[in-house]
């Protein structure tokens, strides 16, 4: 994800909900650092026009109309733990706003917490505890059930599902999962049975929630559901609220359906306090606890903090939510291709005549690599970059890019051609084509009548190395000058004495040519933009055919 922030100023950053303070420490080395809490959503949309990314927990609502009051200035939405329902994702990305998680620091304090809760319901803990206080010794009324030999169905095999899983077989318990998403192969290193959502339902003893509040989610036990569950099954909430139906569960603890539930969520947080499912003998409930570890609370704030520094200084995110979800690793493989991608639409826009429209864009990857070991979705969303803000005023990242291009009826099509050689470099180079335009310069116009660039990555640094048909190489760096010449002697020297004089400074210069004596592409790399009176010296050399400067 590349963003990008104000280079005079340092960025704003709002936390509207408490942070950790080694959070909070790490953003002030890099931004100014509003901490307000409990704003009303009047106040939060008055303050955002004038913050540069948003950090929340679980009880601030990122609505659209929020988006719409930032005026564009917001890039970052950092959400303080996993769950992103408070964020209107749609909103945020046709706003061009990342919105990151911190998806690992509170991993194993949620799921701890759901083992905790799982013991403590099985034994009657919390009720046991509530009577001897109150002056009662009733061992015989609080006898609990072992969990050794009983089968948990895990509902949702994610990072905390899977780790509650773990714990769960250390406690001897046999355990399923249900998730339409989970890799078989991980499930069987655990020990696990991926089953049906019904067979997950009919076989459990006990079941722990770990799904996401989707539509798909929403109230996903019903009464309808608990009908299908074994009688006397025992149920553990710490992911969502919404998942469950909270009346629907009264019936079937009132029923008998379910014997008892461990919540630490609820539909509306806090919980009305006649709330009938609070209230419920059989239910043991916690204020949202999940990730309510000194060691979670302070893991999260540092994760998120780095998330939303890194994305405001434009380094790429692989904790984007609303993007593709690239891995680390994969980003930083692709970095140095991330940067060409982006200077290659940003240069071949440029070459466009003015009044043509464009419509069709082709992307072509020449890598050794198989085509299922190259992900080029965050190259393809740099391409639009370069070629949509040039001549716009959106801001396009990898949030936004493909709604961005479909928008303006942008299609780029991609393809992938397949070379010999190691698969150790991701990519050989980079290929964009414009069709069906005219262009400020006849030879950047293929063969087959298209702008044409190719670019490679050598050292490390972008290089442009064809324009048309005419092989070069320039570093992508500064600005760029393109001259069609006459190939003969002295050449450089003249352009290079033109620029010389007005203390433009020449970083590099690339000369490529059909055949000797014939006419030649000069590519001249220049640190400062000339002015128009010393393009046209350059123009008003007599072997000089063509030229045109290119900003990157």
């Amino acid at each position: 994800m590349v963003l990008s922030a104000n280079v005079d100023a340092k960025p704003t950053v709002l936390v509207a909900e408490k942070l950790g303070e080694a959070g909070i420490k790490l953003l002030k080395e890099f931004a100014n650092v509003d901490c307000s809490y409990n704003l009303s959503p009047e106040e939060l949309c008055t303050k955002i026009s004038l913050c540069d990314a948003l950090i929340v927990r679980s009880g601030t609502k990122v609505n659209r109309e929020v988006f719409e009051s930032s005026d564009g200035r917001l890039k970052v939405v950092g959400r303080a733990g996993v769950g992103i329902d408070n964020v209107d994702l749609a909103a945020a990305t046709e706003h061009g706003c990342l919105v990151v998680n911190a998806p690992t620091a509170n991993t194993v304090a949620a799921a701890e917490h759901g083992i905790a809760l799982l013991a403590a319901m099985a034994r009657n803990v919390a009720q046991a505890d509530a009577s001897v206080k109150a002056g009662k010794w009733q061992r015989n009324k609080y006898v609990g059930v072992s969990l050794v030999g009983k089968t948990l169905a895990v509902m949702g095999f994610g990072k905390v599902g899977s780790e509650v899983a773990r714990r769960a077989k250390g406690l001897g318990m046999h355990v399923v999962a249900h998730d339409p998403y989970a890799p078989a192969d991980r499930a069987r290193v655990i020990g696990v049975d991926l089953v049906s959502f019904e067979e997950a339902l009919a076989t459990a003893d006990f079941i722990s929630l770990h799904m996401p509040l989707t539509p798909a989610t929403s109230k996903m036990l019903n009464d309808e559901t608990f009908a299908k569950m074994k009688k006397g099954v025992r149920i553990v909430n710490v992911a969502r609220g919404g998942v469950i139906d909270e009346e629907a569960l009264v019936k079937a603890l009132d029923a008998g359906i379910v014997a008892q539930a461990a919540l630490d969520v609820f539909n509306e947080e806090p919980p009305p306090k006649d709330s009938k499912l609070v209230q419920h003998e059989k239910v043991t409930v916690t204020p949202h606890l999940g990730a309510s570890t000194v060691e979670a609370q302070e893991g999260v704030a540092i994760e998120i903090a780095e998330a939303v520094v890194g994305a405001l200084k434009g380094e790429l995110a692989a904790t984007a939510v609303n993007a593709p979800m690239v891995p680390a690793e994969v980003l930083t493989e692709l970095k140095p291709y991330v940067l060409l991608a982006e200077k290659l639409g940003r240069l071949a826009v440029q070459l466009v005549a003015g009044g043509s429209g464009v419509k069709s864009v082709k992307v072509s990857y020449g890598s050794a690599r198989a085509p299922d070991d190259l992900d080029t979705r965050v190259l393809r969303a740099m391409i639009t970059k370069g070629l949509i803000e040039p001549i716009s005023s959106v801001f396009v990242n990898l949030v936004n890019a493909d709604f961005t291009a479909k928008q303006r009826g942008l299609r780029i099509t991609e393809e992938r051609i397949t070379l010999d050689g190691s698969p150790e470099s991701p990519l050989d180079f980079i290929q964009v084509q414009i069709a069906n335009v005219e262009s400020k310069f006849a030879s950047a116009i293929s063969e087959t009548g298209e702008i044409k660039l190719e670019g490679r990555v050598k050292d490390g640094i972008p290089h442009l190395t064809k324009v048309g048909s005419f092989e070069v190489d320039v570093s992508l760096e500064g600005s760029l000058i393109l001259c069609r010449q006459v190939d003969q002697p002295g050449m450089i020297g003249k352009v290079g004495s033109v620029l010389g004089e007005v203390n433009v400074n020449v970083s590099f210069m690339s000369v490529g040519r059909i055949a000797p004596r014939k006419q030649a592409v000069m590519a001249i790399g220049v640190d400062e933009q000339p002015k128009k009176e010393t393009l046209k010296k350059i123009g008003d050399i007599p072997a000089i055919e063509e030229f045109v400067f290119l900003k990157l």
